[in-house]
């Protein structure tokens, strides 16, 4: 939504007093000016020209609030944020053989593993606004941004984080990190290694941004997840990356912007390699900013929406959409 919001529409979202899931609208945050909050009752005569859906709950609410039917009367799409996470590769998607929506994968790996039968899909891939090239790596530590790191723990690679840090300190940031220490004592494989894992909290992205630009590097131990807004983000910043390669990893992250393995072993060498070498952090971070801008850029990803938008509905002008956030998403 950072980057989506950024384009040449209007985008329109369904505001509730109470702020909750189908009612949040900007959240806070401070988006251009054409993204509009609107009353739910208002939906329906404010001239909206197609629908970006995020969950499949919100098919039947939208159809209320437009009086119309989704993918027939009005272009619809679902944007499919999540690898699936159970029977895979025959996960069936919940809108698999929809002859009326198109379901819009943000990866490749996500259209890959999705069984969507009959269904229209794209692939848009993420697009990121460039924060600028903040790097200094002044602080021989790593910085990792996980949400839920405690909740989902082995999905994002949370039990990793140990490993890294006997090569230095690790400083990671993101939602729902309280409880993490009580976590890993009850973890009967965990001993404490040789240097601390501080956790920092859900920054706003700017302090996040000048928090993790002093790092070292950035680390990305998440074994499944889509592909994290916030390892293309510390490549933005001008950050060496050491990942999993695992999902969509394999395709945002190239060897020469730091290092990317299913072997941990490898990963922790390159890490040490990093901490120890400013040089070397400094070059594979320049690396890595000028693959991601090329490759992962907001430009690339406004011209992908609209391209798609303005096919199914021209002109396309005012957009009905939700602005829920990744802490949805698994």
């Amino acid at each position: 939504m950072e980057a989506f919001v950024r384009g040449p529409h209007h985008y329109f979202l369904p505001t509730t007093t109470e702020r909750d899931a189908f009612g949040l609208g900007r959240g806070g945050r401070a988006w251009p000016d054409q993204t509009i909050e609107i009353d739910p009752a208002d939906v329906a005569d404010a001239g909206i020209d197609a629908v970006v859906l995020q969950r499949v709950d919100e098919i039947p609410r939208a159809e209320r609030l437009l009086r119309q039917r989704l993918g027939t009367d009005i272009p619809a799409f679902y944007v499919e944020h999540n690898a699936p996470r159970l029977d895979i590769p025959s996960t069936r998607h919940p809108l698999a053989d929809s002859d009326t929506v198109t379901i819009v994968h943000v990866s490749h790996f996500n259209q890959l593993m999705w069984d969507c039968g009959t269904a229209r899909t794209v692939v848009i891939e993420h697009g990121v606004p460039d924060p600028g090239a903040l790097y200094t790596g002044r602080l021989p530590r790593m910085g990792a941004v996980i949400n839920d790191p405690v909740r989902r723990w082995r999905v994002t690679g949370t039990d990793l984080l140990p490993l890294f840090a006997e090569v230095a300190p690790v400083d990671l940031f993101g939602m729902g990190s309280s409880g993490l220490d009580e976590r890993f004592a009850d973890d009967p494989s965990y001993r404490p290694p040789s240097h601390p894992i501080n956790t920092h909290g859900d920054l706003p992205n700017t302090a996040m941004h000048a928090e993790l630009a002093q790092r070292r590097l950035y680390i990305h131990p998440l074994r499944w997840t889509s592909l994290g807004l916030s390892l293309l983000e510390a490549m933005h910043l001008g950050m060496p990356v050491v990942a999993l390669a695992t999902t969509e990893a394999i395709r945002a992250v190239p060897p020469e912007a730091g290092a990317i393995s299913t072997n941990v072993d490898d990963l922790i060498g390159a890490a040490r390699r990093l901490i120890d070498d400013p040089d070397e952090a400094q070059h594979k971070g320049q690396a890595a900013r000028a693959f991601v801008r090329e490759h992962y850029g907001l430009d690339n990803f406004l011209a992908a929406w609209t391209h798609l938008l303005e096919g199914a509905s021209t002109p396309t002008r005012a957009l009905l959409t939700n602005a829920i956030t990744e802490r949805a998403y698994q």
